[in-house]
């Protein structure tokens, strides 16, 4: 198991080819889940666990590794499962999500497999809010659930969407006239996070549920347009990993359309890695903004929206 991941930085070929990699594996009982490779740091035997006063009952622990101190989320209990009970033949899984690091305990990890983004579907309709699920896919005939990582961290230590006094201006909305932003994110709750942070900014907002979803709406849009999709919707925010379509191919195929070109794009997800700067300039996006801080992404916004602080 542990060399599990000794190529993950040769997998970075994957990325804007609208693929992933996912590393399965296994909580309470025969459903298999998935994480996607790229937001893994590491894969290993569960060590001794040190519980702490008053902490977070999905908390499992922490465990010293590699010089840092990491909480460990029961995984199963976190969604709404059976708590795992014993950590001694468990893993965890060490992954970066919003420029933090946590440590997830499952009960075993299989294996990695490649899939394309279009062969990950939305969960069913009738998943309801309530839903841990973002995605699920099929493999050896069999489904897998792709958890919704951020629903489950906002539970566990909710993020704030709150923007500084210094950078909320409601006069930013009314320059844009009846021009939209879009915002395009599989995970209701971080579409949401995004969605707060900028209503102190007066905008009118559209949301899509992932890439597909985006560029349908977007192609609807551009055909009411005259010259460029800007008449309508002035910027867009997409996030990367999304079922059906990711951010980059989004972004390209945003790019290659003469209506839509010109629209900016900024990329913001919780995706780390130094290949993202070379990724959001290959597809042609004009901003990359790590989730998740409300001042920074509001910036972004009224900078390529050209409003002058």
């Amino acid at each position: 198991m542990a060399g599990i991941l000794d190529s993950v930085n040769q997998r970075t070929q994957l990325v804007g080819q609208n693929r992933l990699e996912l590393l399965l594996f296994k909580l309470i009982g025969p459903q298999r889940f998935g994480i996607n490779v790229f937001k893994v740091r590491e894969v290993l035997q569960c060590p001794q666990l040190t519980s702490l006063p008053n902490q977070d009952p999905f908390i499992k622990g922490v465990a010293h590794i590699r010089g840092q101190t990491i909480s460990v989320i029961d995984l199963s209990k976190a969604t709404g499962g059976p708590e795992i009970p014993l950590t001694e033949n468990c893993f965890i899984i060490i992954a970066e999500y919003n420029r933090s690091v946590q440590g997830f305990l499952v009960a075993g990890v299989e294996r990695i497999t490649t899939l394309s983004w279009q062969d990950i579907m939305p969960p069913p309709e009738g998943a309801g809010k309530s839903s841990y699920l973002t995605a699920v896919t099929e493999i050896d005939k069999e489904m897998v659930s792709i958890l919704d990582v951020e629903k489950i961290l906002n539970e566990i230590n909710p993020v704030s969407t709150d923007l500084s006094e210094e950078v909320a201006d409601a006069s930013v909305g009314a320059s844009l006239g009846e021009r939209v932003i879009m915002i395009a994110d599989d995970s209701t709750v971080a579409r949401n996070q995004v969605k707060r942070a900028l209503e102190p900014l007066g905008l009118k907002m559209v949301l899509a549920k992932n890439g597909q979803d985006a560029l349908n709406q977007l192609n609807e849009i551009a055909e009411q347009c005259g010259n460029t999709i800007e008449e309508k919707v002035a910027l867009l925010i997409s996030d990367i990993e999304m079922p059906e379509m990711d951010g980059y191919t989004l972004t390209a195929e945003i790019k290659s359309n003469e209506k839509m070109r010109s629209m900016p794009v900024i990329l913001h997800t919780s995706l780390s890695g130094v290949f993202n700067n070379a990724m959001v300039e290959k597809v042609g996006a004009e901003d990359f903004i790590p989730k998740f801080h409300p001042d920074e992404l509001a910036t972004a916004v009224k900078k390529w929206l050209k409003i002058e602080d």
